[in-house]
């Protein structure tokens, strides 16, 4: 119910980024329901109706992400002063995030349900049945099978909220102990000292502040994952051929694809993503390096700043737009008229939804980055900072990344496509 008073009272941007995870729930909830169907239908090809809920992952993990960011950014979860009174601590915040993405994840999975019926033909409404043989309408879905489908998006997204904005009792502990510790050992020491030489204003000592892991540390391990991934994909291609009956289909391709070569494909990804946070800081310090004048050294400390929370949702975005590039390049028939058509109407939905939730996932990434900034940005115009300088930072940063980016995702799809266009 406070789930709800709070989505009424909210700005219209948040409640606009709920619709879009509601929006892309949808659209995962419509791709399971399309892979029950064929289930359903064709029982004889048990394989392929499990590659193709295999495939639903993808799309899954995207919306799962894109509603972590969403709640992460909502202003209505993090916490104020005085809510702790009021019984809304951060474990009570926390919940409260992951019932309000359950919450949209079901209201766009509860839509999509009606639409599949509808175009099914099982509603009767204006579209009935306009689908019916593409989404195998001939054959009725086991209702136990369809909720469970269903539910499987608001239970992981409910869970990813609660694990990645639960406060860290771990690191409160530890700060807590080293606390008490540094209390405890001065006490200690002026009662085994004599008397007579015990300083009279001795104090005890603050305790040092952990030192926080720097974000560029994933850098070496995303470089290193995406050199195992290339070759291994390099040295699966020109060993001999695979046992057809050990391969893996792909979306439009009969012949299907050595595992091998899709685990150096997912290797590079992950790579991709490792070394989002470490190249987005050290864009950062080349914009600051050397003796940079005011826009570009406010433009490198920013980028260095809000690496953590960019740099991931980029690595993400470089991740899908280079397998974006590599499929493309396997596919290049599917542009020709007189070519195989190997993109079927669900899976450009599913490329469609993975694109735009990645995209998505990275300006709320941003938005929010900015959000933090309030106070800074607050500060500089006080100083007497224009406005023109802050935008003219913003549009450096941007220049950057894309500069920076934009070739290194191009080289790593054209490197993994390289193996499998032989």
């Amino acid at each position: 119910m406070l789930s709800l008073r709070l989505a009424r009272g909210a700005h219209p941007l948040v409640l606009l980024r709920r619709l879009l995870v509601a929006a892309a729930a949808a659209g995962v909830g419509f791709l399971l329901l399309c892979t029950l169907g064929y289930a359903v239908a064709h029982p004889q090809s048990t394989g392929q109706s499990l590659v193709r809920l295999v495939w639903c992952a993808v799309p899954l993990a995207a919306v799962v992400q894109f509603a972590l960011a969403v709640a992460r950014s909502d202003p209505a979860t993090r916490p104020r002063d005085g809510l702790d009174a009021a019984g809304l601590g951060p474990v009570q915040l926390t919940l409260l995030a992951a019932a309000s993405t359950a919450i949209s994840c079901t209201l766009g999975s509860g839509f999509a349900l009606l639409l599949y019926m509808e175009l099914r033909g099982d509603l009767g409404g204006p579209l009935s049945g306009s689908a019916s043989r593409l989404l195998d309408g001939q054959v009725h879905l086991p209702w136990g099978a369809t909720l469970t489908l269903l539910g499987l998006l608001p239970a992981l997204a409910a869970g990813a909220c609660i694990i990645a904005l639960h406060p860290r009792r771990e690191a409160a502990a530890m700060r807590q102990q080293a606390a008490d510790q540094a209390a405890t050992e001065p006490m200690q020491e002026t009662e085994d000292a004599d008397p007579a030489e015990a300083p009279a204003d001795a104090s005890p000592v603050p305790p040092a502040a952990p030192v926080p892991k720097p974000v560029y540390a994933g850098l070496p391990w995303g470089i290193a994952i995406i050199a195992v991934g290339l070759a291994l994909e390099a040295y699966v291609g020109h060993g001999p051929a695979p046992d057809p009956n050990k391969l893996i289909s792909l979306p439009g391709r009969a012949d299907g694809t050595s595992p091998g070569v899709l685990g150096g494909w997912l290797l590079a990804s992950l790579g991709l993503v490792l070394a989002g946070p470490g190249l987005t800081h050290w864009c950062g310090v080349l914009l600051a390096a050397g003796r940079p004048g005011a826009v570009r050294l406010l433009a490198g400390r920013i980028l260095q700043d809000a690496a953590t929370r960019i740099g991931r949702p980029l690595g993400v975005l470089c991740a899908v737009a280079s397998s974006a590039l590599a499929a493309a390049e396997l596919y290049g028939a599917a542009w020709d008229s007189s070519g195989p058509r190997p993109f079927g109407p669900l899976t450009g939905l599913g490329a469609a939804l993975v694109m735009a939730c990645v995209t998505a996932t990275a300006i709320t990434a941003a938005l929010d980055s900015r959000q933090n900034r309030t106070g800074t940005t607050a500060a500089l115009q006080r100083l007497g900072i224009p406005a023109s300088m802050l935008r003219g930072a913003a549009v450096l940063r941007t220049c950057v990344l894309l500069a920076v980016l934009t070739p290194l995702t191009w080289a790593i799809a054209e490197l993994v496509a390289l193996p499998m266009s032989r």
